[in-house]
């Protein structure tokens, strides 16, 4: 596990921490296999209901990846395949963690940041935050695992507006084209990221996860099968619906059991 990925679990909330804010939270190729594998290992747990994703710092979200490093770990053809399958892997981890994922989002949130930021299920930002892949000056480019989140989440045209242009959007840009979901003063970005965290966390687990697989599914664009379309009311026999229909009548917090 790279020392620039730290995890930290509160039942039932995990932090998932970019850690490294001498250098904007960027991340080697150890950095985005940890993070695979961070997100791989709280998939996994049933105590986790949510996870969030930030930065250390204040100053970052994380710039990406680690342009220094290329030298050595991007070189050969080999060596540029083998480190844009770890940034693939990381990627997909968090797109396909079963528990709702947020990113809060202080500061920078530039390149691989950004790729990371988009396979969120939400993303929250302070007022300053700016957000952007100025890689054309670099003379490198996204590959298309990197681009399907920024593509689904935003469409061609803005993503392409980011790429093309190579310039920094701030926050009422990116709450404009639907790159974050809420934007809140620098101040108290962090607490009420958590707070919305919380809020998720106290949802039924079982119907959060289900929302999450249809709406993947819906966005493959193709037929769904019968059975997929059967599983959208499994959630009718399961204990989680009868204690929150019953904490409904009787005007009393649901305590959930993910069953």
């Amino acid at each position: 596990m790279s020392d620039r990925v730290v995890v930290d679990v509160t039942i039932p909330i995990a932090t998932v921490r970019l850690d490294g804010p001498e250098r904007h939270n960027v991340l080697d190729v150890s950095g985005w296999r940890a993070l695979a594998e961070a997100m791989n290992a709280l998939a996994e747990r049933d105590d986790v209901l949510a996870v969030a994703l930030r930065g250390t710092g204040g100053r970052a979200f994380s710039a990406g990846s680690d342009i220094r490093a290329f030298a050595d770990q991007r070189a050969s053809p080999e060596d540029v395949r083998a480190y844009s399958d770890a940034i693939a892997c990381a990627m997909r981890a968090i797109q396909v963690c079963r528990h709702p994922t947020v990113a809060i989002i202080e500061g920078l949130c530039v390149g691989g940041g950004l790729e990371i930021a988009a396979c969120c299920d939400l993303r929250v930002c302070g007022e300053s935050s700016q957000f952007g892949a100025p890689i054309n000056r670099l003379g490198l480019t996204m590959s298309h695992d990197e681009l399907e989140p920024l593509l689904q989440l935003l469409g061609p045209g803005a993503v392409l507006e980011i790429l093309l242009s190579g310039e920094l959007i701030n926050a009422e840009r990116a709450l404009a084209v639907g790159l974050v979901n809420r934007v809140w003063p620098d101040a108290s970005v962090v607490e009420r990221g958590f707070g919305l965290v919380a809020r998720i966390a106290a949802g039924a687990p079982l119907v959060n996860r289900w929302h999450k697989k249809f709406v993947r599914q819906l966005l493959e664009r193709r037929p769904l099968t019968e059975d997929e379309r059967a599983e959208a009311y499994k959630a009718f026999e399961t204990d989680d619906y009868r204690e929150g229909r019953s904490a409904f009548v009787e005007k009393r917090d649901p305590d959930f059991s993910g069953s």
